[in-house]
């Protein structure tokens, strides 16, 4: 069973806290929603006033923490909080969020057996309907959710002040010493979108920006090889994009796990390391079958993608074995189709909050919905702008298998004190670069003070817990 400090181990790279976390057993306390400060949390809380809807007014369990010397008690389990945003097991209140799907499979096999029928005019408008009225809720939190980032954070402050310390090394999140980190993706959903890819592949290159395309293997069309073949040849990369994109991948398990030994076997064949689903969906308590090194099925905030949910975080994470690279921002279709906007804003707005958490910029854009000339426009004005980041700020563009690579790497190296000085063991380690959590009457600080990469010295502050 995982431990709070093994958490932070696992998300900092930092050597084990001594803080002794003291929290209530998984059989106690009334599961449902809190918060920490101004954090929402979905967990078992042995405090009173949790509610069973995030919209409700919550109450603030900060209030019970307890800070002392090498100790710390929470009225929470912080794992169960971090996990149930991740897999989003918040949308039911910390159960499986199977339960989601079988309210809705009716409509959806419904929507998706009509859907070939229904011009995108049409189509949209049902999505509007549907959709747009999520965008007032409270939680997750719009454009951009970092609540299980800033949890870690806030655990680690805690554990800082428990220890007496002022500073705390870790290993820098991004390789040499860059801010932040961004991939370009593109999910080929139609016969149209397939004889698009070459021109996609043009924009792209104009800008020197990295993408990976994700080919849905069967029924939609087939693939030329030549096609595959000039997606290697000028250094895209291919993944897979569901089975058929029929909207019924997880529906129901034993036809996952039957669908899941094809889309795998479709995998070897295209050398393919990553995975998404169709619309996505998913079902994280089922990844176990995917034979990946990672996915990006799962949105930081699905207000606007059909599952709704979220997993919270800006940053990749480890389900069992399949490393998720979450969706951080929205989608093309929806920003074009359902808020109605030919322009950047929208996408700069998330990309300014997730570099500001020096997390992962995912953008999803469909060679089926950029041949229009607006949106043609748009997303070469987003190419401009990932481009200029890129040179001015440090943002690092990479492949999805190169980010992939790299947490897997950073996963394994290990902070060593020798000398009076720390330095990063195992093999890749010449990338990687110590940064410092520092606390001060501010709150904590991410600090990345020498290094000769690109970036310059990275420092924010992180709000404290009051």
């Amino acid at each position: 069973m995982q431990t709070i400090n093994h958490l932070l181990v696992e998300h900092f790279r930092c050597p084990e806290p001594e803080t002794e976390f003291v929290f209530p057993s998984a059989n106690q306390g009334v599961p449902g929603f809190f918060r920490l400060g101004n954090l929402v949390c979905c967990g078992r809380s042995n405090t009173p006033g949790v509610v069973q809807n995030a919209e409700e007014p919550l109450h603030d369990v900060s209030v019970e923490t307890r800070v002392g010397p090498e100790r710390c008690s929470v009225s929470f389990d912080p794992v169960e909080v971090v996990e149930n945003l991740r897999r989003e097991r918040y949308v039911s209140n910390g159960k499986s969020n199977g339960n989601w799907r079988e309210r809705t499979s009716l409509a959806q096999s419904f929507y998706y057996l009509i859907r070939p029928l229904l011009p995108v005019l049409i189509r949209k408008h049902l999505q509007r309907h549907v959709l747009l009225p999520r965008l007032q809720t409270r939680f997750p939190k719009w454009p951009v959710d970092r609540t299980a980032d800033q949890l870690l954070e806030t655990l680690l402050e805690l554990s800082i002040k428990s220890q007496g310390l002022a500073v705390v090394p870790f290993i820098w999140f991004w390789p040499e010493g860059y801010s932040a980190a961004a991939i370009m993706t593109h999910d080929v959903e139609t016969e149209s979108g397939l004889r698009f890819c070459s021109k996609l592949m043009d924009l792209d290159e104009k800008f020197h920006i990295p993408a990976s395309f994700q080919i849905i293997p069967e029924e939609r069309y087939s693939v030329p090889k030549s096609l595959l073949a000039e997606m290697r040849e000028r250094g895209f990369e291919i993944n897979v994009h569901d089975l058929n994109h029929d909207g019924r991948l997880y529906w129901e398990q034993q036809s996952f796990l039957d669908r899941a030994k094809k889309i795998n076997a479709y995998g070897r064949d295209l050398r393919a390391q990553g995975f998404r689903s169709g619309a996505l969906y998913r079902n994280l308590d089922w990844y176990d079958a995917l034979d990946f090194a990672y996915d990006m099925s799962v949105p930081n905030v699905a207000h606007l993608d059909p599952q709704p949910g979220g997993c919270c975080t800006v940053m990749p994470f480890f389900v069992g074995r399949v490393l998720e690279l979450p969706v951080t921002t929205t989608q093309d279709y929806p920003l074009f189709h359902i808020l109605g906007e030919y322009s950047t804003n929208l996408w700069e707005r998330q990309i300014q909050i997730i570099k500001a958490g020096h997390g992962l910029v995912s953008i999803i854009a469909h060679p089926d919905y950029l041949q229009e000339k607006r949106a043609q426009k748009t997303y070469m004005e987003l190419l401009a702008h990932l481009a200029q980041l890129r040179s001015d700020e440090s943002l690092w563009i990479a492949l999805p298998g190169e980010i992939s690579s790299w947490w897997r790497l950073r996963s394994r190296l290990q902070l060593v004190h020798e000398n009076g000085d720390w330095r990063i063991e195992g093999p890749g380690a010449e990338r990687a670069r110590i940064a410092y959590a520092r606390l001060d009457e501010n709150g904590l600080h991410f600090q990345l003070p020498t290094h000769d990469g690109p970036s310059e010295a990275v420092e924010r502050t992180v709000q404290s817990l009051a």
